[in-house]
């Protein structure tokens, strides 16, 4: 199954902590972070890749063109999709879906989240489904609630709540057509396409019970840095 991976932000939240380079490219323990997402991604299973590129593009392919380098007859298939502006999420994954003519499902993943596992999980859903996990603190990601089927019923506000929650994990297997009338118009796929499946009572959840981090806020990117550094031992 192909993976689409978001990488084309501008990561202002993780600035100054990472100046000079993309945070997908973030470096921990002398690698960029996007090294250790392959690594995990390649390990669970996927083979076929589309990075989906806007800022700092080029640095970003630099590295894929370097790990292709080192990492030949491997079987891996990566290929990448630069935009000429900022389309959002939900654009970006459209913009694909209409470029590579893609008829069959896909994943989408973020490059700056890291989930340890689900990756086969969700591919083996029935889609549109995202993959959620739980946080002893969902203030800054919003919460994500559903019913006994594992319907999504509603995505709740970030709030100053501090108790622990389900928020989406990053992580989602969606069909090409639920992209069909896109125009070209930046899109939100947080805040347009799931809410809208999710009013339809057509979006499922996989719950998925591992490490997660988003390293885009300082605190996190250290927080995995020291976890990569102490071997990736005990939870994040």
């Amino acid at each position: 199954m192909q993976l689409l991976v978001l990488a084309g932000g501008f990561g202002t939240r993780l600035r100054p902590t990472v100046l000079d380079v993309p945070k997908a490219l973030a470096p921990v323990n002398d690698e960029p972070f996007l090294k250790f997402q392959m690594d995990s991604w390649i390990s669970q299973g996927i083979k076929d890749f589309i990075f989906l590129l806007h800022f700092e593009a080029q640095l970003i392919i630099n590295f894929l063109e370097s790990w292709n380098q080192l990492n030949l007859n491997s079987g891996i298939n990566i290929r990448y999709l630069i935009e000429e502006k900022p389309l959002g999420t939900g654009g970006s994954v459209a913009n694909a879906v209409k470029h590579f003519n893609l008829t069959s499902s896909f994943l989408v993943a973020n490059a700056d989240t890291w989930l340890d596992s689900g990756v086969m999980s969700l591919a083996q859903s029935t889609a549109p489904a995202i993959a959620i996990t739980q946080v002893p603190d969902a203030s800054r990601y919003g919460s994500v609630t559903f019913d006994k089927s594992l319907l999504v019923t509603a995505f709740v506000e970030k709030q100053r709540d501090n108790k622990i929650s389900w928020i989406n994990a990053g992580l989602s297997h969606l069909k090409p057509d639920l992209f069909s009338s896109w125009a070209g118009e930046q899109a939100s796929l947080e805040n347009l396409y799931f809410v809208e499946l999710a009013d339809k009572k057509n979006l499922l959840v996989v719950q998925v019970d591992d490490n997660f981090v988003d390293i885009g806020v300082p605190e996190d990117y250290h927080r995995f840095c020291t976890w990569i550094v102490g071997g990736q031992s005990g939870s994040l």
